[in-house]
């Protein structure tokens, strides 16, 4: 298994997901995938976030697992690399940024692996449908849209997608990965659609970065210190 660079670390650091030892640990990936922890997490987050409603909590903390998800298939383009750990060995803890209170992600700089060529494709699927399981476990616990999830996991992708674009030497890892993602077959596991396709229109990350994109609302309006988003579709 290869080990992390300190620059990959420092990538990873910047969206909250750090390769050290949690001071605690509130709750873990596969304390999500159980049913009978929701009402748990549900109190956590709002006690966390102190957000005004239920829906405001889990879109927060789908933003914060949306910053993961996205840095997978970042680092698989970057780097043909892709976190190989299990649910449990994801573990959330209490953080403060910027004034306001957070979940901030713990991982084992270890669980990371090469992606051979031949299985890029599994990769990616899989990358999704894991997703997919968190859309449908964080729906359990409170009334939320799969669009808004979706979209919350796709902003910080757009930004990795529009970076790398922007770079000679990592532009058509990029660009073949994207097609992929915008391919309803590589969705079919769970979708007749790309969730990806439906959300950009076709278009280039690089084209999207600075207009509106998102068609459901974050709710981060309604979570104290932090503001509706300069997208927002609710304005």
């Amino acid at each position: 298994m290869p080990a992390l660079t300190m620059d990959q670390v420092r990538q990873l650091n910047s969206y909250s997901i750090y390769t050290t030892e949690p001071k605690r640990t509130l709750f873990t990936l596969a304390d999500i995938h159980k049913d009978f922890y929701h009402p748990d997490f549900l109190n956590l987050m709002m006690g966390i976030t102190d957000a005004a409603t239920e829906t405001a909590a889990i879109s927060h903390f789908a933003r914060r697992y949306g910053m993961f998800f996205a840095m997978q298939l970042y680092m698989l383009a970057a780097y043909d690399e892709v976190w190989n750990g299990k649910p449990i060995e994801l573990r959330f803890d209490a953080a403060k940024e910027f004034d306001s209170f957070t979940v901030a992600m713990f991982v084992n700089p270890n669980d990371w692996r090469y992606v051979e060529e031949e299985e890029r494709q599994a990769v990616i699927e899989k990358i999704l449908y894991d997703g997919h399981v968190i859309v449908q476990q964080l729906r359990k616990v409170t009334s939320i849209s799969p669009l808004t999830i979706w979209e919350n996991f796709f902003g910080y992708l757009l930004w990795h997608y529009h970076i790398l674009l922007s770079n000679p030497g990592l532009a058509d890892q990029a660009m073949e990965d994207i097609e992929t993602l915008e391919d309803p077959k590589t969705w079919a596991r769970f979708s007749n659609k790309s969730w990806w396709a439906q959300y950009t229109g076709g278009q280039s990350p690089t084209n999207l970065v600075n207009v509106p994109v998102r068609k459901s609302c974050c709710f981060s309006k309604d979570i104290p210190g932090l503001m509706a988003c300069g997208f927002c579709p609710m304005k």
